[in-house]
Formats: structure tokens, sequence, C-alpha cells
């Protein structure tokens, strides 16, 4: 109940957020001192650039969703954080063919200040550490 709770609260965040920032244009506008930065453009591809064809993206984000959600009892609010963010991405990818991301944090260490990302993103990041560093429970 925690994981379909929390995935259906991240799915509504993720995709109410996706309506505020202003499209994509040539417009940043910089926050928290230069930490954070709103930068507008469609992301067509895979998440990091991988490899992906871009009609491969909606069919391996359904199966690593599905993979998620069969390790919900390692982290119930981690998998939650994957699955909402995921869905989230996954219905605008369906939707549009593309995934409109908005947020990018150029004083980031290594290669991050490079990548603009979105809520959805960064509730799957955050979900997936979580579920990196949950013990699995035994049951008894």
């Amino acid at each position: 109940m925690k994981t379909a709770l929390t995935a259906l609260t991240a799915y509504a965040a993720c995709t109410a957020a996706r309506s505020r920032p202003e499209r994509p244009g040539p417009r940043k506008t910089e926050l928290l001192g230069g930490r954070v930065r709103l930068h507008a453009l469609w992301n067509e591809g895979a998440a990091f650039g991988l490899p992906l064809p871009p009609e491969a993206l909606p069919l391996a984000s359904a199966g690593a969703l599905a993979l998620v959600w069969t390790r919900r009892a390692r982290s119930p609010l981690g998998a939650g954080l994957v699955l909402g963010g995921g869905l989230s991405n996954l219905t605008e990818r369906l939707q549009t063919g593309k995934v409109y991301d908005y947020i990018q944090f150029p004083k980031a260490p290594l290669g991050l200040k490079r990548y603009v990302f979105n809520l959805a993103d960064l509730a799957i990041l955050t979900g997936a550490a979580c579920l990196a560093v949950s013990k699995e429970k035994r049951r008894r």
C-alpha cells in the first residue's frame, strides 16, 4: 500500500510540475546562487544518452518498472518513487514521443552538470538510491 500511495503521489507531482516551467526556448533562469538552472528542452532519447533507439524506450521503461514492482518489499518508498517518476516519464513519452526536461545543476560534480533533468528523473534517481542501499527483508 505504501508503494502504491508513494507512486501515485510522485506521479501526480511529476506530471503537475511539467506544466509549470516555460516550454523550450532561449530563456534560462538561475536559482540558489547558480546551483540550479531552469533550462527547458525536449529529450527524445534515453536517460544519460544511453544508446537505445527511441521506439524501444517505452518497452524498456515498462519492463524496468515491472522489475521495480517485484522489488518493492526491499524499499516501499524507493520503489514508489521509481514507479511514480517512471510512469510520469512513460506517459509523456507515449503521448508526445519525448520527455520534457527543465532542471540543470551547473555546479554539480563530475559530468552531472551537463545533464538536464525533470522532477520525475529526480524521483527515479532518489528511489533507485533507496532501493540500492536497502537490505532485502527476510520473510518468516
